[in-house]
């Protein structure tokens, strides 16, 4: 059974309320930085998937809320936790957390510098959560219209990225190793915007297979078969990247119709796929 420490329930929850008034959503974790409560389904391997709509406490990211009564509840129920996870991805913030961990053997933060010089961006001034192992948590915040995606050093190595469906630990949250603190002088800002060239690094690459190569109507098609390949859940992620090579590759005009028509046959609205499209014209310097 788990060791119930209550005043470092206590603070703990007192954190994630004030996390929860600058309008980011909170989970309880325990000491092992994982959720505190276990899913109400693990002695049930046929149940299908469930992200809470079952209305019980136990889905992770998904029970995370900014609603104060929500929070006193979770809390509640696992008394035994000592922090708190941040989820990423959602309104108002549509937080992104840059991970950079010092267990790899890696200078993660050397290599960050470097892709910030290669792709011409510079990391704004914006919340740093200080990690008990020596490691570095940059908040920065995404477009409302694009699905940044999880990682583990896809980006560099020894950098993690936390995205739609992930979590950062919150600062004042105690673990194993120690305490998570806010970075003198940061504690009083808000997740500042991720530069688009750092952004458009973090988002998936698509499958490639070897071949010649291709004239820019294969390319073309190539982008529209990439969209109408997208599963639930991936369908803006799909039509942002492929947008974005479109105009990178001078085919964005006359791609944008192919490509509103293969988004909305996935199920994104028309209204839904061009905004997505306009974006990632922004994002490129062109204009639709």
């Amino acid at each position: 059974m788990a060791t119930i420490d209550r005043q470092a329930t206590t603070l703990a929850l007192a954190h994630a309320l004030s996390a929860a008034e600058r309008g980011l959503a909170v989970i309880p974790l325990s000491r092992t930085k994982l959720p505190a409560l276990r899913s109400p389904h693990r002695d049930d391997p046929t149940a299908p998937p469930c992200h809470g709509e079952c209305g019980r406490f136990g889905h992770g990211v998904y029970d995370a809320s900014t609603d104060a009564r929500r929070i006193r509840e979770l809390f509640a129920a696992a008394p035994w936790a000592t922090g708190y996870g941040i989820a990423c991805g959602l309104d108002p913030h549509h937080l992104i957390g840059i991970d950079l961990d010092t267990k790899s053997g890696t200078d993660s933060s050397a290599a960050l510098r470097e892709l910030a010089l290669r792709h011409l961006f510079t990391i704004p001034e914006t919340v740093v959560v200080l990690t008990p192992s020596g490691g570095r948590h940059l908040w920065l915040s995404g477009p409302p219209d694009l699905v940044v995606p999880n990682s583990a050093s896809r980006l560099a190595p020894g950098i993690d990225i936390r995205g739609a469906g992930g979590y950062l630990v919150g600062p004042g949250s105690r673990t194993e190793h120690g305490v998570y603190d806010t970075a003198p002088g940061t504690a009083h800002l808000a997740p500042a915007a991720c530069p688009a060239s750092l952004l458009r690094l973090l988002m998936p690459p698509p499958r490639t297979h070897p071949a010649t190569a291709a004239t820019p109507s294969q390319q073309g098609q190539g982008l529209v078969q990439f969209v109408l390949a997208a599963h639930e859940g991936q369908r803006n992620t799909r039509l942002f990247w492929a947008a974005c090579r479109a105009y990178e590759n001078g085919l964005g005009p006359q791609l944008t119709e192919p490509l509103v028509e293969a988004a909305v046959h996935t199920g994104l609205t028309e209204r839904e796929a061009r905004s997505t499209i306009t974006s990632a014209s922004r994002m490129t310097n062109h204009h639709p």
